[in-house]
């Protein structure tokens, strides 16, 4: 769509959701009608069934190609709510699906994380009418793809467990009626650290209710409806402004543009703020782990304790980098370490930096926070395990790093 057309479309979603709040605060719905809930679920029973006949619809990649294909075809209206190319859409798809099926059997955690899903999509415009036309085109395409061993049964279970999803999703995006979908921004500096590297900082016009440790989705004007996690890389600021690290991954896509196509007074778009690396209730020291751009939430998670830390809380900070000149924020984060004896703060360029962790110290009473590469976080995460940290005080983002 042209600016115009996204214009006038943020306005009917402003206007969609004043109308529903507005619905919602003149007939508040009875207990039994607000609550969308687990109860009763047996995912479990879907869960076999699903994994049995899962070989009919296989490779997934191929079920989620023909359903896009269906979908696009009977409403063509709602392809240009979807980025211009598909294929990360898709395979995050894929990464959904595989996840509701991994864990069917104890839907009441996988509520929880679908009601934050659909909280966040709030900001892509997705309407109940979405729902239905995906469930439509989720049913032709297990046809498609089952042939002649088609089912009733497996078609049946694949519903349920998507009006389990679309349930869970539709009360989270009703709890947050009161929340934007999304968060304008305006850059406010962009420095290239690295050729495939820059540090953003960027303003909302409103107060952006983060944590230090969360990350957000980012949307680029030159690649409308396509969204990137990133983690902010500072506490929250009375004057909303925050700070992304980004690096290039491809020629193309959101990273590519935010590194190499943006200017102060460019104007982003932000989801809402999800993921949190450290519990707020937990006074242990820290042992914070950064590798790459995953240093960004562990400097937040700093710039935190510097101004609210439980008495004689201590944190250790360790970086890895290949060496010296890929440590493209040191300086900022040496500054952070002045007069804060509280706080140790080792650069590790040689060597494996799980290695380097795991024969520092002792950590067994510590809360661990990893950030980086997907190798780095396994790999620190597997030391600190076998070195008798017990697994619920590792702490990272699966959604960024898996």
């Amino acid at each position: 769509m042209d600016n115009s057309s996204t214009h006038e479309y943020d306005r009917l979603i402003a206007r969609h959701h004043a109308m529903r709040l507005r619905r919602q605060l003149l007939t508040p719905a009875s207990p039994s009608e607000a609550e969308t809930g687990s109860d009763g679920y047996d995912g479990a029973a879907d869960q076999r069934v699903i994994r049995r006949g899962l070989g009919l619809v296989s490779p997934l990649a191929g079920l989620i190609d023909h359903l896009y294909a269906v979908m696009f075809g009977q409403r063509p209206y709602l392809r240009p709510l979807f980025p211009a190319s598909m294929d990360f859409q898709q395979a995050h798809l894929e990464r959904i699906f595989r996840h509701l099926i991994d864990q069917l059997h104890r839907p009441a955690e996988l509520e929880s994380m679908l009601r934050q899903l659909g909280r966040d999509h709030r900001k892509l415009g997705v309407r109940p009418v979405h729902y239905e036309a995906f469930e439509e085109a989720l049913c032709a395409a297990i046809r498609h793809r089952a042939g002649e061993r088609w089912g009733g049964e497996l078609e049946a279970a694949w519903v349920r467990m998507l009006r389990f999803a679309v349930g869970a999703m539709t009360a989270g995006a009703d709890s947050a009626l009161t929340e934007p979908p999304y968060w304008h921004a305006v850059v406010t500096g962009h420095e290239r650290r690295r050729p495939d590297l820059a540090v953003l900082r960027v303003r909302t016009g409103e107060p952006y209710p983060y944590r230090a440790g969360q990350y957000g989705t980012v949307e680029h004007p030159r690649l409308p409806h396509t969204w990137r996690q990133y983690s902010m890389g500072c506490a929250p600021r009375t004057d909303n402004e925050l700070e992304f690290h980004v690096r290039r991954t491809g020629p193309d896509g959101v990273s590519a543009a935010l590194v190499e196509r943006t200017a102060v007074g460019d104007r982003l778009r932000l989801g809402p703020p999800r993921g949190g690396l450290p519990p707020e209730d937990d006074p242990r020291d820290l042992l914070l782990v950064a590798g790459g751009t995953g240093l960004a939430p562990m400097k937040a998670i700093i710039e935190q304790q510097a101004a609210h830390r439980p008495p004689g809380r201590r944190v250790h900070l360790f970086v890895g980098a290949r060496d010296r000149t890929d440590l493209y924020d040191w300086s900022a984060v040496a500054e952070l370490g002045l007069h804060k004896p509280w706080l140790a703060l080792t650069p590790v360029t040689a060597g494996r930096l799980a290695d380097a962790v795991a024969g520092a110290g002792d950590w067994r009473e510590h809360l661990a926070c990893i950030s980086g590469p997907v190798g780095m976080v396994a790999a620190v995460r597997s030391e600190l395990l076998a070195a008798g940290l017990p697994l619920a005080r590792v702490r990272y983002d699966q959604a960024l790093y898996r």
